[in-house]
């Protein structure tokens, strides 16, 4: 049975779609080998696997690692049955692809894999950046990558206009910063540090979440995203004014006139 973690992760997949880079995308797909390892951070339910294939990525490995069993699961079953696949205990394999995902921190997850590639997406604003890039330039072998798009900088927009945009953002933001390992302008950081640590930052782009309704409604699951994305507002702040800003944003949401916005990067780095 489907959870609300498992519908958010399949419902943003066409708002990542829309966002990703694709400059950043083509320099990632002309550095990768014809038959590449590939790992993933905070796999989810494994999106990215499609995403290769109709990158050209048609061999080679991918092993995600995810910390929810649950989504694990779900991640191995809706994958192998979307690319009519071969199932594995651990996973499938399409073509020439072998495909698993395990439960498990993806931060000590990937010590001395010698892969091609780190995936790392919508995962570097949610732990200590230097953390994450110590990990994944362990599990690399020569000329390895690391590929972080979709990493959230700090900038959250609704509209329409709300006046009590600020005091609610602002307290949305520094929520954020509150988690321990968190940083909500992990996006521009993630660039300092890359620059700080050498190896080559090969290319880097905005990646925007744009959420806008067409004709009254919502493509595909949006309107879901988007009710998680109020709750997640709701669940982390706590000044006055959030009850009557979530009141008026949740009716936008049933009336089809909510846009959200949230800025981020895609990051392509080479430790």
């Amino acid at each position: 049975m489907e959870h609300a973690e498992e519908r958010y992760l399949e419902a943003k997949r066409t708002v990542d779609e829309r966002a990703l880079d694709r400059r950043v995308r083509d320099r990632l797909r002309a550095a990768l080998p014809s038959a590449p390892r590939v790992l993933e951070a905070g796999a989810g339910t494994g999106v990215t696997v499609p995403r290769l294939l109709d990158w050209g990525v048609t061999a080679g490995s991918y092993r995600g690692v995810d910390r929810d069993p649950a989504v694990v699961e779900r991640a191995r079953d809706l994958r192998a049955t979307e690319l009519d696949a071969e199932r594995t205990d651990a996973g499938f394999r399409v073509g020439d692809l072998t495909v698993r995902f395990e439960t498990g921190d993806a931060l000590e997850a990937f010590d001395d894999e010698r892969a091609d590639l780190v995936v790392a997406g919508s995962f570097m604003d949610l732990v200590p950046i230097d953390s994450a890039l110590d990990a994944f330039a362990a599990a690399l072998g020569p000329d390895g990558l690391v590929y972080a798009p979709i990493t959230f900088d700090g900038e959250t927009l609704f509209q329409p206009d709300h006046p009590d945009d600020d005091a609610v953002l602002e307290a949305y933001h520094r929520a954020i910063d509150d988690e321990p390992g968190r940083d909500v302008r992990a996006g521009r950081h993630l660039l300092d540090r890359c620059r700080a640590r050498g190896g080559d930052l090969l290319a880097a782009g905005a990646s925007d979440w744009v959420v806008h309704p067409r004709d009254g409604d919502y493509p595909a699951d949006e309107r879901y995203f988007l009710e998680r994305i109020l709750s997640f507002v709701a669940d982390a702040v706590a000044v006055p004014a959030v009850e009557s800003w979530l009141s008026s944003r949740r009716r936008q949401l049933e009336a089809g006139t909510l846009t959200y916005v949230a800025h981020g990067y895609d990051v392509l780095y080479r430790p």
